[in-house]
This record gives structure tokens, C-alpha cells and sequence, in this order.
């Protein structure tokens, strides 16, 4: 059974970041260009800067945008959502996706405009129903925990299922055309599953981590069909328009090291192989929260991106990973909630610790945007992320 052989072909964690210390990615090689279309420097330096600073080309600053940089800190959402009350509706209506995920780049213009999305949203295309709802969040009715249950989840056709994702990423390539990269996300297994056999949200995994280790079988199974659903949507989103892809594996880290070594790592690690197989120029970022105790096994699964949470100083970081890798993050989020001077030179010592490590790096947040964040604040951090070469 090819689940069963997943975790002894994961490469381990010393290795993933040798081979990636050893030689530069190839995500950010430019595609080959049609014979009547050769690539010029001019159409080159036309491209996003994000895509350029990816590639390895130089750059006088690196391109800045920030998770959850569309939502609910900011009021002309909150508006949004007095008028059309539900998650699924904003997410799910191309016209309100689409306003949604401009909002920000409106507002602030990071070089990053990411979908308004959700991780869940090709669920239903698997035959997992699944709602979201006030106060609560995301509800699975029927929970799958038996092999019978596995069975049912089916192989995702993605256009089919969720229309709507490929239409708003291709009307949000044509809004933002070459001044801002278009990023698009998905769940990666693990997490995908935690909701689907927890039935939503949990707080002890009790459920989940039941399975693993009573009824390991099952959860490679689930795991096993996620990862390549997990797969075609992110070939669904790239041929949308979609230029990088963001993973999330939100509560890998409630895994122990070892443990994510079998029921998460390979999972990921078979996404991004299976995608490079089609897509290999297209970056691929891989984000998991808390993940100070996982780096090296994240650079094992061999994304593109590294993107580092705030629970880690970014040259340790760095280091443990190896300079190979482009690296996203990593400024807490609450440093949001302070004065200017205080934002500025958070803000600026991120990118100057980055840059002295000598890799490609992307400025963002190590989680989330937090609600209640003032917008003003979020505006000084675009703006001295902008200027950094100025400041420094």
C-alpha cells in the first residue's frame, strides 16, 4: 500500500536542508517562452516584484505582504460583512472574493494580493460536506472515522466543485496585472484532516490523534486521498493564475517531531512532488504555526519558501534550514499594536537580519494579522517595508 511506504521516503530533516543549502531552488528559473514571445530584459523587470525577488534577481527590497492581510481588522470589511453575513458567501461569490482580496492591495499595495479563501473550501468537491459558522467556525456534521468513511471521499475535480476559486484568481491576475504576484493557498493534509475527523475546530486533537495511533491505517488512507486532491487544487489555482501557492499546515506542530515525521511530513512532502512533477517553476510556500520545533523537517519536504513564525529568530532559523531556500516572515503580529517608531524598526531590523544571512526573503508576518489591529498601523508597516531601502 503506497501509504505505508510514505514515511520511509521522506527525506529526513539533515538531508532536506544539505541538498537545499547545496544549490539555488529551481522555482525561480522563468518558464520558457514561446518562440514568438522570446523573454526580454524589459518584460522581464515588468514582472511582479515578488516573482523576481523569488528568482534570485536583484532587488533593491524584498517584496512585502502579510497572512490575513484581508479581513476583519479592517472596517471596510467589517462593512462587507453587515450586508452579506456569511463566510462561505464572501468566499464563495466571485464578485465579493474578488472585492475582498483587492481591499487590502487598495488599501496599502503589498506586492502580494492572496486569495479570500479558505482552507476547506474544496471539501465539498471530496463529498465532505462541511459549513461555517458564527461563533463556532467551520463544522463538519458527519466526522469520518472509519475505513467505510474513507472510502466515500472522492477525487476532487476542482472546477467543477469550486468554479468560483479559478474565476476570482483570474480576474484578480487581471486587476493587479504586473504590480503585485497573485497567491493562492491550500490545507495540507494533516491539518485538512484534523477538521474532517474532528468534526471542526478542537482545542485537544483527541479524535485525530485516536486514529493515529489506534487506527493508523485509517488516517493514512484519508491522508493518502488528501494529499492528491491536496495536489490537483494547487495545479487547479496555478492554471488559474495563481503565481505562488501558499501551504498551510496549521496544527502540524500539535504533532511530535516524530510523529509529524509519519503523518505529516510525507503528506506535504508528496503535494509538493506531485506539483513540481507539472508545475516545476511555480513557488510553493510552506507555513506551519509554532513551528520552531519542525524547521528542519519542513525543509525536508523541499518547498520553495520556508515561511518562519515569530517563535523563532530568523538567522537560527535560517541557519537550520539552510540558505537554499527563499524565506518568508517573520515579524509578530502584535507588534502591530505599537507606536511607529516602534513598528519601523521591527519591521526594518526583520529585513536587515534576513539580508545578512545573504537568501532571498519575503517580508511578512509570523502569523496572522490580528483582529482589532489599526489599520493606520498596518499602513506604517507596508509603507516602511516599501522604503526599506531607503531607511536602512
Amino acid at each position: 500500500m503506497a501509504t505505508s511506504k510514505l514515511p520511509h521516503t521522506f527525506v529526513s530533516p539533515s538531508q532536506g536542508a544539505s541538498r537545499a543549502s547545496r544549490a539555488q531552488r529551481s522555482v525561480c528559473r522563468p518558464r520558457a517562452a514561446a518562440a514568438t514571445e522570446p523573454v526580454t530584459a524589459s518584460t522581464t523587470a515588468a514582472e511582479p516584484l515578488m516573482m523576481r525577488a523569488l528568482r534570485g534577481d536583484a532587488v533593491e527590497r524584498p517584496p512585502v505582504w502579510m497572512m490575513r492581510q484581508a479581513g476583519r481588522y479592517m472596517k471596510v470589511y467589517q462593512d462587507l460583512c453587515k450586508k452579506h453575513t456569511t463566510f462561505r458567501e464572501r468566499s464563495e461569490n466571485v464578485d465579493l472574493a474578488v472585492e475582498v482580496s483587492l481591499q487590502p492591495w487598495l488599501a496599502f499595495k503589498p506586492d502580494g494580493v492572496i486569495l479570500f479563501s479558505d482552507i476547506l473550501t474544496p471539501l465539498p468537491g471530496m463529498n465532505i460536506p462541511f459549513d461555517i459558522t458564527a461563533g463556532k467556525g467551520p463544522v463538519i456534521a458527519e466526522p469520518i472515522r472509519t475505513m467505510e468513511q474513507v472510502k466515500q471521499v472522492t477525487k476532487l475535480d476542482a472546477e467543477g466543485a469550486c468554479p468560483f476559486v479559478g474565476e476570482s484568481l483570474r480576474i484578480l491576475r487581471n486587476e493587479v496585472g504586473n504590480e503585485a504576484a497573485v497567491l493562492g493557498f491550500v490545507g495540507a493534509p494533516f491539518t485538512l484532516a484534523t477538521y474532517i475527523v474532528e468534526g471542526g475546530s478542537s482545542k485537544s486533537f483527541a479524535h485525530i490523534k485516536k486514529m493515529a495511533f489506534a487506527s493508523p491505517k485509517v488516517l493514512h488512507a484519508l491522508l493518502d486521498k488528501l494529499a492528491d486532491n491536496v495536489a490537483d487544487y494547487v495545479r487547479y489555482q496555478a492554471d488559474a493564475g495563481a503565481q505562488v501557492v501558499q501551504i498551510f499546515d496549521s496544527w502540524a506542530s500539535h504533532l511530535s517531531p516524530q510523529d509529524f515525521d509519519v503523518f505529516s511530513g510525507p503528506y506535504i512532502k508528496k503535494v509538493i512532488d506531485s506539483v513540481k512533477a507539472s508545475h516545476p517553476s511555480l513557488p510553493i510556500i510552506l507555513y506551519i504555526s509554532g513551528s520552531g520545533g519542525l524547521l528542519e523537517r519542513m525543509a525536508a519536504a523541499n518547498p520553495d519558501i520556508i515561511s518562519i513564525d515569530q517563535s523563532v529568530d530568523i538567522v537560527d532559523g535560517i541557519k537550520r534550514v539552510g540558505s537554499g531556500f527563499a524565506i518568508q516572515g517573520n515579524m509578530d503580529p502584535g507588534v502591530l499594536f505599537g507606536s511607529k517608531d516602534v513598528i519601523e524598526a521591527r519591521v526594518l531590523d526583520t529585513i536587515r537580519r534576513a539580508k545578512s544571512q545573504g537568501v532571498r526573503h519575503i517580508m511578512n508576518l509570523g502569523h496572522g494579522v490580528l483582529p482589532g489591529t489599526p489599520e493606520e498601523n498596518v499602513a506604517h508597516y507596508f509603507e516602511v517595508a516599501r522604503t526599506a531601502h531607503e531607511r536602512l
